[in-house]
């Protein structure tokens, strides 16, 4: 898909992204290189790959990390009920034969990323957040990214049927290995520029005058630059002005507006740093 044409798509399905990261986009489907996308919370990074999936009609699958996940929960188990089962009705004593048929695709439950991998038609990758992840489950994660394959110690290497198009988002909370960077394109996606979160704005809520949406955009950056434990990002931002618009709030002088900063911050001081406009 020519860039052009899919920077068209994302923007139908409610995504804008400048020329720069479609090309990226499309060099990364084309030379089959997984998307490392870094930036603050609520940039959009998830957002992109939802939307990525909807303009190509690809089917999403998602990988949600956190600490601690390992391959299994990540790749896939078994259904040992159903093995039991079949345990059970076994007659035979050739237990190679039996353990052959055990250890099938019949009793294999695919976790997300062999489901991307098994897929009869290449969907899209989600990696979210794999930077709550550890270093253990990102080695893991080489011979997926390199090899499009991963090892399954009772049936050995199972290469990909479709190559899917994979997107690892990070917060940036941790660094990776080089290893990993060596199989990523890595693209930052940093908050909006005003003039961007201005159309944005106007474009998921339509509601939305063009001045009061350029309001709503430059408080955001003021608060951006105010010392939070969490600046608002593109997705606390667009909550907030939806509440606004619920309020029939039609600008930011309206005195409910301070009451409403709730949905824009995270945290009791966030808000009062808000309320005290510093």
């Amino acid at each position: 898909m020519q860039s052009s044409l899919l920077r068209k798509k994302l923007a139908e399905n409610g995504y804008f992204c400048g020329e720069d990261l479609a090309l990226i986009l499309r060099l990364c489907e084309t030379l089959r290189k997984p998307l490392l996308l870094e930036g603050p919370a609520g940039v959009g990074k998830t957002e992109l790959a939802r939307s990525y999936a909807a303009a190509s009609g690809r089917a999403l699958i998602r990988l949600q990390c956190y600490e601690g996940l390992d391959e299994r929960r990540a790749l896939y188990e078994w259904n040992y009920q159903k093995q039991l089962l079949y345990l059970e009705s076994q007659t035979r004593t050739d237990w190679e034969e039996v353990k052959k048929d055990l250890f099938s695709e019949e009793f294999l439950l695919p976790r997300p990323l062999l489901k991307a991998f098994l897929a009869e038609e290449p969907a899209v990758l989600l990696i979210d957040e794999i930077d709550k992840s550890d270093e253990e489950f990102e080695s893991f994660l080489l011979e997926a990214l390199s090899d499009f394959a991963v090892t399954i110690p009772e049936r050995g290497t199972v290469r990909a049927k479709t190559i899917p198009m994979i997107f690892l988002t990070s917060n940036a909370m941790r660094d990776f290995s080089d290893a990993l960077k060596r199989r990523c394109v890595h693209y930052y996606i940093d908050y909006p520029s005003p003039a961007e979160e201005t159309r944005i704005l106007r474009a998921k809520l339509p509601g939305l005058s063009e001045m009061f949406a350029a309001d709503i955009a430059a408080f955001a950056q003021k608060a951006r630059k105010m010392k939070m434990s969490r600046a608002p990002g593109l997705a606390e931002v667009l909550d907030w002005a939806a509440v606004l618009c619920e309020l029939g709030i039609e600008s930011l002088d309206d005195r409910r507006v301070g009451d409403t900063y709730h949905f824009l911050v995270k945290s009791r001081e966030d808000f009062l740093r808000l309320k005290e406009g510093k």
